[in-house]
């Protein structure tokens, strides 16, 4: 897995596919390697450049509270060292306010944006949720975490669904076996960036076209945040998903990777 180093900080990355510059911006206590079964899809279009977000997988994990900006700011430094001039980004949940702030403070990068289960601002609800999700991994072995996070993020369709289920079972078994879990540190960064969290005053200044994408009974983040967005950035257009929740991406697999792929070959 290649890296690059910015002022000491290294961000390692890995590259899939040729045509179209894509980066993708991964959730809170996720690397990269979770885009796989849409890369499945994206790398057979364009070239899907999937990093490890600052505190996770193999990147570096500074101690101390990241910020949306910062973490925006590794993305451009990152596309300068790849040569990529303007990209497409699609971010995922903490991905899609990283996202945001590239579309914010870097607009010349960014050619069309996907925005996942998103939100522009943290409520009381929202910012307890990310806080528990701390004391769970400080009081919790890496498994349990795990299961709780999927009790916030799959619909009662997916725990009902038999096949999907075993395939959450198998995610537990393979968080209990985890060589490299994000360390406590890691995920009180990355909490401190999503709490913090609020470009309510600038989606106005986003030029670049926007697809905001998510699930209709996401408890996570829910509808408000994605209606929040979508009356705030210009050129936007909102699809959630029925019976659907934080992890839309998966219980609507073949569907969302087609509807990405279709709309970043529209604003290519």
């Amino acid at each position: 897995m290649p890296a690059y180093e910015h002022n000491g900080f290294n961000m390692h990355y890995e590259v899939h596919g040729q045509g179209e510059p894509v980066i993708l911006i991964m959730g809170i206590t996720a690397p990269g390697t979770y885009w796989e079964d849409h890369l499945a899809e994206w790398a057979q279009h364009f070239q899907c450049t999937a990093p490890d977000n600052r505190g996770v997988g193999l990147s570096d994990k500074p101690a101390g509270d990241y910020s949306s900006e910062m973490m925006a700011d590794d993305y451009a430094h990152l596309m300068d060292h790849l040569g990529i001039e303007k990209a497409h980004i699609v971010g995922c949940s903490m991905g899609s306010i990283i996202a945001q702030q590239l579309s914010i403070r870097h607009p010349e990068k960014v050619k069309s944006q996907v925005l996942m289960c998103s939100w522009a601002r943290c409520d009381s609800y929202a910012k307890s949720v990310f806080d528990h999700i701390l004391r769970s991994k400080a009081h919790m072995r890496h498994e349990h975490l795990v299961e709780f996070l999927h009790l916030l993020i799959f619909n009662k369709r997916s725990w009902d669904d038999s096949e999907f289920h075993k395939g959450m079972l198998e995610g537990r078994e393979d968080a209990a076996a985890e060589q490299n879990p994000q360390p406590l540190h890691g995920l009180e960064g990355q909490c401190a960036a999503c709490v913090n969290h609020n470009t309510l005053e600038h989606l106005k200044n986003i030029t670049a076209p926007t697809l905001l994408i998510g699930g209709e009974d996401d408890i996570f983040t829910p509808r408000w945040m994605a209606d929040e967005l979508h009356a705030g950035i210009p050129n936007s257009q909102l699809h959630l998903y029925p019976k659907s929740g934080h992890a839309f991406h998966w219980e609507n697999l073949e569907d969302f990777n087609q509807r990405v792929t279709e709309f970043i070959k529209a604003n290519s």
